[in-house]
């Protein structure tokens, strides 16, 4: 079967009813034995030290991936996409562009979603059969969210991973489905594991290998992954076009700010780690989320992959001990 690669979530609908194969190359170059590898390729090739890490590793992913295509986001996400296509182009890859409306115009989504099934050679038909026959897997993937917070029994990191990996369902989802149905199996067995403070993680997947590792080892339950939970595509919606309507991901903070309040207050949180990548417009976003959101908040910012550097990490214990102290108090 033929891949085709994507920088971010698009609606995977439409790829799996033409009948290809679905590759996240985000997924793809963080889960590599050696990402630091893949930036250092980059960056000799000619890719600035200023530039988003991210987008060197997913340059490197397209190569590596064998896939016969890129449908590149070019709006919603990463404006150095667009000269991440260029380069992609110049090397004979075939780059499909795709665009989130910033406003959540559902006309505007539905051209985009009819164009990008044009290009791949499908129908309307086809995607919606594909929309409901990923619906009983998405609300398995909403049990294990719901496992994490409410009952304890899956892990922030347990819970990060499968999330993260709904953009493309690891390229099979009956596959992937089987794997999520034995695991959600086995967690229901275990005990609820211990209780530690309530932390959400908002903000891009972390390009640190182990932050989650540091966060757990630290003290932290994290009971709220806001970007992977969104991968799922969690509301529930009347179809396609309505449910990549509500993904809050690709349009402006103000939608992402009222699912972290919804979910904050549902889940309990007693404090935020907001995740930024270096040389991300993102970063500018955060001072809206301290303005909105009336929780401690740890903004933490990461460059390269790799393990959590020392200053990070203290930062984290640091924040986790503050929190405790104030439970303490109250």
């Amino acid at each position: 079967m033929e891949k085709i690669g994507f920088t971010t979530t698009i609606p995977v609908e439409v790829v799996l009813a033409a009948g290809i194969r679905p590759v996240d190359l985000n997924n793809i170059f963080i889960g590599s034995a050696d990402p630091s590898q893949m930036v250092d390729e980059a960056e000799e090739e000619g890719l600035p030290r200023t530039t988003c890490g991210w987008i060197k590793g997913l340059y490197i992913a397209a190569r590596q991936s064998g896939v016969v295509g890129i449908i590149a986001v070019t709006q919603g996400d990463c404006s150095n996409t667009h000269a991440l296509m260029e380069l992609w182009q110049s090397e004979g890859l075939q780059t499909i562009p795709f665009a989130f409306p910033y406003d959540r115009d559902q006309d505007f989504l539905m051209v985009q979603i009819h164009k990008l099934m044009d290009a791949l050679g499908t129908d309307e038909q086809g995607v919606e059969t594909w929309f409901d026959r990923l619906k009983p897997l998405r609300a398995k993937l909403a049990r294990l969210d719901e496992m994490t917070w409410r009952e304890g029994r899956v892990s922030g990191l347990d819970n990060h991973r499968w999330l993260v990996s709904s953009s493309d369902f690891e390229g099979d989802p009956e596959l992937f489905e089987r794997r999520l149905d034995n695991f959600i199996s086995q967690s229901e067995a275990r005990l609820p594991l211990a209780g530690g403070v309530r932390i959400g993680y908002i903000g891009v997947p972390p390009i640190f290998t182990d932050f989650y590792e540091v966060m757990e080892a630290s003290g932290a339950s994290v009971v709220f992954n806001e970007v992977q939970r969104q991968f799922s595509m969690p509301e529930s919606a009347a179809d396609i076009y309505d449910q990549y309507a509500r993904y809050t991901y690709p349009y402006d903070i103000f939608g992402r700010i009222e699912d972290i309040k919804t979910q904050a207050e549902m889940r309990g949180l007693d404090g935020i780690i907001h995740y930024c990548q270096s040389f991300c417009f993102r970063q500018i976003e955060d001072i809206l989320i301290r303005r909105e959101i009336k929780l401690p908040i740890l903004t933490i910012e990461g460059d390269r992959p790799g393990p959590v550097d020392a200053r990070t990490r203290i930062r984290v214990e640091g924040f986790l001990q503050m929190i405790k102290d104030r439970k303490r108090c109250t």
